[in-house]
């Protein structure tokens, strides 16, 4: 299986973007790839074996979908995994950069979309979070 690879430096702490990217008060801000998206819920149980869910949908109605995994590992403030419903497996990283933090998220691909919308579409939630963390 193909692993796809994005990436981005936050202006922030380490513990500041661990809480943003973990908790459901501030996933539901920037858990979105186009701003016709929205994400307008999402509840985390951040323990192994524990689930994380979160809704997006279109703004106009016209599709949704839950974005369901369950844990597999979390050292806090450094890394996390996941295995979602299809059984792809996702490991998040943060590296701590002294008052920089770099999430490094790497993820099987699936098999329906191209390798590059796919690390796009990603790369551009991962965008949306580095924006939503720096600017709050």
């Amino acid at each position: 299986m193909n692993k796809i690879k994005i990436d981005a430096v936050i202006a922030a702490d380490v513990k500041k973007v661990w809480e943003y990217y973990t908790s459901p008060m501030h996933i539901v801000n920037w858990n979105f790839a186009t701003d016709d998206w929205k994400c307008p819920w999402a509840k985390n149980d951040m323990v192994v074996g524990g689930k994380y869910i979160a809704r997006m949908e279109a703004k106009d109605g016209s599709f949704g979908f839950d974005f369901e995994a369950s844990y597999n590992e979390i050292i806090p403030n450094k890394k996390f995994t996941y295995t979602m419903t299809d059984n792809r497996e996702v490991n998040v990283e943060f590296n701590d950069l002294e008052n920089k933090t770099e999430v490094i998220v790497l993820f099987d691909a699936e098999s329906e979309n191209s390798i590059e919308l796919q690390r796009d579409g990603w790369q551009s939630i991962l965008n949306n979070f580095k924006k939503y963390t720096e600017s709050n």
